[in-house]
């Protein structure tokens, strides 16, 4: 592990008002974060809300319907097949739901990155792509807009969509962008070759082969093709899940320009039910061609190690998702436990020596 020249906890369920009476606040994480003209930065952060009826011996499920209400199912326990925190398997027809809805929340941080100073306009769920929810937002500034892909859940599964907007106080929703199953996109800061490029995660029930992420391109961000294999998991910390973490970053390098990217990784779980530990290492991306990897880490350079990182709605993640410049190291913002945001930063010496 790399060292952290801080860490700091920014956000807990407990510093954030439900967006209903009928709901309560489980978890505020993954977080997308840019930076502004003025120096303030931007967070927007998934809030996580659950139904406050609790039944016993009952599943509370959440969900959004096409009239904009909230409607609950109550699954008995013993019809769940599938012990874990975040959601349930029914035994009638063995298909998923989250036990939790969630929302996207926009904050402003002073220009040091680490107090809350206000708040600007949030995400909903809308349409029949986001009636369990929308989360884990990233976000991209190109040519004075700000891309921001984010996950859209539905019985439909978990498609990633785009909104765009300059101000984050109005938003132009641009639908979906990557059928299900598919998350973890999020764009370059820059067109390479006259075409937006985003890293992706397609995900498959059928593993033929270890977890991968992809790179795809757009002429206008909304149509997507040129698909195209980047990594896969490597190493026993991320052999389970993978996918990019934080938007790449331009780095400069004994020769030349490169996109250095902070990724996820989980290790397999060792009983059922369980979720294996999430960890972040990093890739050195060729500036002209990112399905080439230049270097990678072969060790994870963070995990979890403070008390609020290890212990939560699920225990041992970090879950990297943004990341702003502050001179000469990066603010790295990310999901602790699927509860809290935190920020940590690294110098950017340290980050490029861990890849050699």
């Amino acid at each position: 592990m790399l060292d952290r020249q801080f860490t700091q906890r920014l956000l807990s369920p407990t510093d954030i008002s439900a967006s209903r009476d009928d709901l309560k606040v489980i978890g505020v994480f993954n977080p997308g974060t840019t930076r502004l003209p003025d120096g303030r930065i931007v967070l927007m952060a998934r809030v996580a809300e659950s139904p406050t009826e609790q039944r016993e011996g009952f599943h509370a499920l959440p969900s959004w319907n096409g009239q904009g209400e909230l409607d609950i199912e109550y699954l008995p326990e013993d019809q769940d097949i599938l012990v874990d925190p975040r959601k349930v398997v029914r035994a009638a027809d063995q298909l998923m739901r989250l036990k939790f809805v969630s929302h996207i929340r926009t904050f402003v941080l002073d220009e040091a990155g680490t107090a809350i100073t206000g708040e600007l306009a949030s995400l909903y769920c809308e349409g029949p792509y986001e009636t369990f929810g929308v989360e884990d937002p990233r976000i991209t500034l190109i040519d004075g807009t700000y891309y921001i892909t984010y996950v859209s859940v539905s019985e439909h599964g978990a498609a990633t969509s785009l909104t765009t907007t300059t101000d984050f106080q109005s938003y132009e929703r641009h639908g979906v962008v990557f059928c299900p199953e598919n998350k973890d996109v999020m764009l370059f800061p820059e067109k390479i070759n006259d075409k937006f490029v985003a890293l992706h995660r397609p995900n498959t029930f059928q593993r033929f082969c270890k977890p991968e992420m992809w790179l795809a391109s757009s002429a206008d961000a909304k149509a997507w093709g040129d698909h195209r294999f980047v990594w896969s998991g490597q190493f026993a910390w991320d052999n389970d899940r993978i996918g990019a973490g934080v938007p790449p970053v331009k780095v400069q390098t004994p020769d030349g320009p490169a996109w250095l990217e902070v990724y996820h990784g989980s290790r397999r779980a060792t009983k059922k039910g369980e979720v294996g530990a999430y960890m972040a290492g990093l890739l050195l991306l060729d500036f002209n061609d990112p399905t080439k990897v230049l270097k990678h880490t072969p060790e994870p350079i963070m995990g979890a190690q403070e008390d609020w990182e290890m212990q939560g709605f699920v225990p041992n993640v970090v879950f990297p998702t943004g990341i702003v410049e502050d001179g000469e190291r990066w603010l790295v913002y990310y999901g602790a436990a699927d509860t809290h945001v935190g920020v940590t930063a690294y110098r950017l010496d340290d980050l490029m020596e861990a890849l050699r």
